[in-house]
């Protein structure tokens, strides 16, 4: 299936990354343990940096929030990091503090960005067409930048005019796409929203923003109330 950017009178496009485009597996088998393993580290040679002590004030207030609320998060900090990542917690403290981490990773060379093939040839092709290209992710800021500015395409952020997380709210919330339609000048109708999760499509949706489901894998297309796209190919002007 193809979605037509001009039938959808479409000004701008706001992209997800994990799994639109990035492979998950680059998130959960890379980025994610580097980030585990370099917590220790990282903690005690930045623990003077204004970054540092931000992110490590956030996680201490969500910390709190957690006892107060009858958990039991562990108190040490780089065991309390360590107790979010296994809960898969969207926890801007923690998002934060890993955005910080890969900094230092992708500094040193140890990091490399990924992204789908399909992707840097489409960025540009959308930037050449007028169109404006945005990234929301749960994944800090920091974090996005961090990602396309050292593929092995080259810095993919000159294609980028902006960047969300989620201090614009959650991504399945219809709030959320009402912020970034809002914070962008676009109107809702005129934003197509591209991602490979339904629940946040839904939300989107329901804000009144375009919408198309992104499916990498390879078998089967899902059901699906949204168009579905194989790859940024499938987006023709």
């Amino acid at each position: 299936m193809t979605v037509s950017l001009s039938a959808l009178h479409a000004r701008a496009i706001v992209l997800d990354i994990e799994g639109t485009t990035t492979p998950v597996d680059f998130v959960y088998q890379v980025l994610f343990p580097f980030a585990r393993a370099h917590v220790a580290k990282y903690l005690e040679r930045r623990e003077h940096s204004v970054a540092c002590r931000d992110a490590v004030a956030l996680l201490r207030e969500e910390q709190a929030v957690d006892l107060s609320g009858g958990d039991a998060p562990p108190e040490p900090i780089v065991d309390f990091v360590h107790w979010l990542m296994d809960r898969d917690r969207k926890s801007r403290g923690l998002k934060a503090l890993q955005g910080l981490i890969w900094q230092d990773g992708y500094r040193s060379g140890e990091l490399r960005g990924q992204v789908y093939p399909d992707v840097p040839p489409a960025l540009a092709r959308w930037q050449a067409r007028g169109l404006a290209t945005y990234i929301y992710s749960s994944g800090s800021v920091l974090a996005q930048q961090l990602i396309f500015g050292s593929t092995a395409a080259g810095d993919l952020t000159q294609y980028l005019r902006g960047y969300f997380d989620t201090g614009v709210g959650p991504k399945t919330s219809t709030d959320s796409y009402c912020r970034i339609a809002e914070s962008i000048g676009v109107p809702q109708p005129e934003i197509l929203f591209v991602s490979d999760v339904f629940a946040e499509l839904d939300a989107a949706r329901a804000a009144d923003l375009r919408t198309a489901l992104c499916v990498r894998a390879d078998g089967n297309v899902p059901a699906s109330a949204h168009p579905v796209v194989r790859s940024f190919d499938d987006i023709i002007d």
